[in-house]
């Protein structure tokens, strides 16, 4: 089904986060759309008040009868709804079009100019960062993104005018093979989620295949370096980026008293004295990569100037929650091995000469058996190490696996130990920081904002 055949929009499933910000953008180009959840929240309260209508119980009357018309109305539902829901098991019955939310971004990047950003790490910040600079534009743009933005407060942005949309694509579960980009950037394909995968082999064969999927006429913006080689259509452009080298790279860097500028080489034009609003020595590179996309877009150097000065970063993304001269106190997401070297290599760039703790959650059992030593390694950049026990998610215990790995192979010279999640607190009280970051995506950043009271109130 496409875009143009869509007079409206039903979700089952509606008070989710992800399902909410495709509601607005539905609203947002005049649709009828309405949807059933299970229990009333503030955000399906919301969604109300901006025009969504939405009823609690599983009721076929209270379907709108625009959306009961099946050549051109769209289901979207959400994989924790039973195959047995009422309204779910009739729409089916009855031959409408029912898709899940990686297909319905990859319908609308089938009718709009689809700005993607894929890669094992840095497509969150990279993908809100070049939507902050395009939104911010004359261009404008719609933004779907994975995390809350601190410019807007949310994940994602709409716009009635443009027909370019920014989406994080996600490659687990290959949910980004539903994508038709018209431009892509690939950050990393550092091999992840093998549980899902398997191999490296088949990870690597995932993003090949992702890109055999941009719109012929489009283009790649590639981490030059990386194992996979992209197969893109005749007639796409291939750019590479990295820190120093490539089609779009950095120059003149500088790093100091907080802050951070460069300058942007790019085959279409230089963009000198650029300042990072969110200073922080990874998102140097990530700001490469989302300013070659913006500017393929056609900003102009003004704007990329500006859109890279006023980022403010994504929550759980290198995230300051109290920096002074007595305390230095940040949360970050990253849970891949790389991504905890590029914090630790960041945090140890931006606070050279003071002391560095981290507690960290392994998240997954099958993850912390694969690279627990790549784990240990990257964690014994920093001072010392604390680790908890591995968060589960979705598996099952495996046996021998724990975060007992990871501490018998952290270097020699790194201060180390091992502590239940039940007691951070108690530990954070205990203790004196100078530098103190939490890694991990698991449920140890709960904790956060109880942690920064401790901080601050010592």
């Amino acid at each position: 089904m496409e875009l143009k055949n869509i007079k409206a929009v039903y979700f089952i499933g509606a008070g989710g986060i992800g399902m909410s910000a495709l509601a607005r953008y539905f609203m947002s180009k005049g649709m009828v759309v309405a949807g059933y959840d299970k229990t009333p929240s503030d955000l399906t309260r919301q969604l109300e008040k901006e025009g969504m209508l939405i009823h609690y119980e599983e009721d076929l009357d209270s379907i709108p009868h625009a959306c009961k018309k099946a050549l051109t109305s769209l289901i979207v539902y959400t994989p924790a709804i039973p195959e047995s829901h009422k309204e779910l098991a009739w729409f089916r019955t009855n031959g409408f079009e029912i898709q899940k939310r990686a297909q319905v971004l990859g319908t609308i990047t089938q009718s709009q100019k689809g700005l993607c950003v894929a890669g094992t790490h840095g497509k969150t910040t990279t993908s809100s960062m070049c939507a902050h600079i395009i939104h911010q534009s004359h261009i404008d743009c719609n933004a779907f993104l994975g995390g809350i933005t601190k410019n807007y407060g949310t994940n994602y942005i709409l716009s009635e005018k443009s027909d370019y949309v920014v989406i994080e694509a996600d490659e687990y579960d290959r949910s980004f093979h539903w994508l038709h980009p018209w431009i892509s950037i690939i950050t990393s394909t550092d091999p992840d989620h093998l549980d899902i995968y398997g191999t490296k082999e088949a990870y690597l064969d995932s993003f090949r295949h992702y890109t055999t999927l941009i719109q012929q006429g489009g283009a790649l913006i590639i981490h030059k370096g990386l194992e996979m080689t992209p197969q893109v259509a005749e007639g796409t452009a291939i750019y590479e980026y990295s820190l120093t080298e490539g089609d779009f790279h950095a120059a003149n860097i500088h790093i100091g008293n907080g802050e951070i500028t460069f300058d942007f080489i790019s085959p279409f034009g230089n963009v000198t004295d650029v300042k990072l609003g969110h200073p922080v020595p990874i998102n140097i590179e990530n700001g490469i990569a989302a300013m070659a996309m913006a500017q393929l877009c056609g900003c102009t150097e003004e704007e990329l100037r500006y859109g890279m000065k006023t980022y403010r970063g994504v929550d759980r993304r290198f995230d300051f929650k109290i920096k002074d001269n007595r305390h230095v106190f940040l949360s970050d997401y990253a849970h891949h091995p790389k991504e905890i070297y590029q914090s630790a290599k960041s945090i140890r760039e931006l606070y050279k000469d003071r002391k560095i703790t981290a507690i960290f959650q392994p998240h997954l059992y099958s993850r912390t058996r694969d690279f627990y030593k790549e784990f240990a390694e990257a964690l014994s950049l920093l001072d010392e190490v604390v680790l908890t026990e591995i968060y589960p998610a979705r598996e099952e215990p495996i046996e021998g696996i724990t975060s007992q790995l990871i501490y018998n192979n952290l270097k020699e010279g790194t201060a180390k130990s091992i502590i239940k999640k039940s007691e951070v607190m108690d530990f954070v009280k205990s203790r004196d920081f100078d530098v103190l970051i939490v890694l991990g995506a698991g449920d140890l950043d709960n904790d956060v904002p109880e942690i920064t009271k401790i901080l601050q109130s010592k």
